[in-house]
């Protein structure tokens, strides 16, 4: 037996588990990812994620670029005059500024994975509804405080039905659209009803330094638009919803609560955009807007928000906007037909649609492929 004491063995020591961090909101998560991917490693801003939506843009300022230039040529006794060209461009600006409210509002709810069709009707129903007598009764802040009101709540009805009734947003919307223009018939007994307030009307006629006040309100809503897209939870949590609704609500986002939400949303713009619109024609009836839910949804296209949802831009739907407002205004003053103006739009909307289609998978493949060589 021998005297010699065992060595003793050498154990691992435990190993210490990592400290609980705070709950990170995911939406915050996603967007600094996509940040870091964009700006990070050999990639630069312009040839990352994050330069996608500038590009975009410069194209849609080389298409505005585009319709000058031919209009410039087809009328050249015009392009020719300083003060026609600038009341020209305010005139393109106040016949885009309804329209683009309602944009904005088509915007937030398309990057959510949705679609509203009914925002045409919504808007003649909250003008026919501040129009009404009673309504007049109360003033312009009573008509205001109407209209926005009346946008809202069918908004929200929006929103329940195919948040937590589970409707497809192309049916509710759909039906929405025709139930909304049929109310605003029975309130009008399909009559023009006359406005009133020389403060509401007062709205597009009047000028500051120059520019329209339909423009200031558009320029305003497109501002407030763009920081709650991108300098607010609601906006990065609206990109999470839109892009995989599922991981969203497993990370603890409240899914239909923020559908809902975003058709309210959708509902206000369309209650701002009806005042704009009743200044305009001093009335309102159940035909106004018609088709505008098109223009919106086609401008917020061409502006590079995906159908599917996950993607969109406030600055880019605008630009879209007014691209389709100079197409109207250079039509105009070319005498052509409405008809040859519709069969152009529709073909930019088709052309929209197969670039979203195809050329992000390109790109998305090229930018694998060129990290693949710069990393050898």
């Amino acid at each position: 037996m021998s005297d010699a004491t065992p060595t003793p063995t050498a154990t691992p020591e435990r190993p210490q588990l990592p400290a609980q961090s705070p709950p990170v909101d995911p939406a915050e998560t996603a967007v600094a990812g996509n940040n870091k991917a964009g700006s990070g490693g050999k990639l630069s801003w312009w040839r990352g994620d994050g330069g996608d939506g500038a590009k975009r843009n410069l194209g849609l300022i080389g298409v505005l670029a585009a319709l000058i230039v031919v209009g410039a040529v087809t009328k050249p006794d015009l392009y020719g005059d300083p003060n026609w060209v600038w009341n020209n461009v305010l005139a393109i600006l106040q016949l885009a500024s309804v329209v683009g409210v309602v944009t904005v509002g088509m915007t937030f709810v398309i990057i959510g994975g949705g679609i509203d069709l009914s925002v045409g009707a919504i808007v003649a129903l909250a003008g026919v509804w501040c129009t009404t007598v009673a309504t007049q009764s109360y003033g312009a802040g009573g008509m205001i405080f109407a209209a926005l009101a009346v946008g809202i709540c069918v908004g929200l009805v929006n929103g329940v039905l195919i948040s937590y009734g589970r409707l497809v947003p192309f049916i509710a919307t759909l039906a929405m659209l025709v139930a909304a223009r049929g109310l605003a018939a029975s309130i009008s007994n399909k009559q023009t009803q006359v406005s009133s307030s020389t403060f509401i009307n007062d709205i597009a006629a009047r000028k500051v330094i120059g520019i329209p006040i339909l423009v200031y309100i558009l320029g305003a809503v497109v501002l407030a638009g763009w920081v709650v897209l991108n300098r607010t939870t609601f906006g990065r949590r609206t990109i999470a919803v839109g892009g995989n609704p599922e991981a969203a609500r497993l990370a603890g986002i409240n899914v239909r609560r923020h559908t809902m939400l975003l058709y309210a949303l959708s509902g206000l713009c369309c209650g701002i955009a009806a005042i704009m619109l009743t200044s305009q024609a001093t009335s309102a009836q159940a035909a106004m807007a018609n088709l505008y839910e098109l223009d919106a949804i086609a401008a917020a296209i061409i502006g590079g928000t995906l159908l599917s949802g996950g993607r969109g831009t406030i600055v880019g739907s605008l630009l879209g906007v007014i691209i389709f407002a100079t197409i109207t205004n250079l039509f105009a003053i070319n005498g052509l037909s409405i008809e040859a103006q519709n069969m152009v739009k529709g073909g930019i909307i088709v052309a929209a649609v197969l670039v979203q289609q195809f050329q992000f998978k390109s790109v998305t493949r090229l930018l694998a492929r060129n990290r693949v060589t710069t990393a050898t």
